[in-house]
């Protein structure tokens, strides 16, 4: 029984000793292209020697967890006018994940609390000479967002 494992640490003789303790019918190890340069000769020869090749290889990742199909409903029922949180409900993934397979600009989160209106005010009066404090007195408006305000 040929056993193959990748490893993403360096191999230093304490990590090639617990790979042989685990795994007793080791035979290759593969690893990233950064880490088989690092990875001293000394320890490619001993494994070498004791039958187990060890390969360096390109790219070695997560598999992808959305087909192109379900791509192409997400954008479709975007286009159609569903809102994420539908689309999520409907197809059962998360939110989340229909923000990141859309391909349109849509911003998830809430929306300003303030409209444009009261914005301008609370930059007028700034540029007018009140402070963060007075504005935020005078327009009912936490301190806080008079500052969030005036950064934006």
């Amino acid at each position: 029984m040929e056993e193959v494992i990748y490893v993403n640490q360096p191999l230093s003789s304490r990590v090639i000793m617990e790979l042989l303790d685990k795994h007793p019918h080791l035979k290759k190890i593969q690893c990233p292209p950064s880490l088989y340069r690092r990875t001293s000769t000394k320890y490619l020869d001993a494994l070498n020697e004791l039958g187990i090749e060890v390969e360096s290889v390109e790219k070695k990742g997560r598999p992808r967890k959305y087909k192109k199909n379900d791509v192409i409903k997400v954008q479709g029922m975007l286009k159609k006018g569903f809102s994420p949180k539908n689309i999520s409900e409907k197809l059962g993934i998360p939110t989340k994940s229909v923000y990141y397979l859309k391909d349109t600009h849509l911003k998830p989160g809430r929306k300003s609390k303030y409209n444009t209106k009261t914005r301008q005010k609370v930059k007028k009066m700034f540029k007018d000479g009140y402070n963060a404090k007075e504005i935020s007195k005078k327009l009912k408006i936490p301190p806080r967002t008079v500052y969030y305000i005036l950064r934006g």
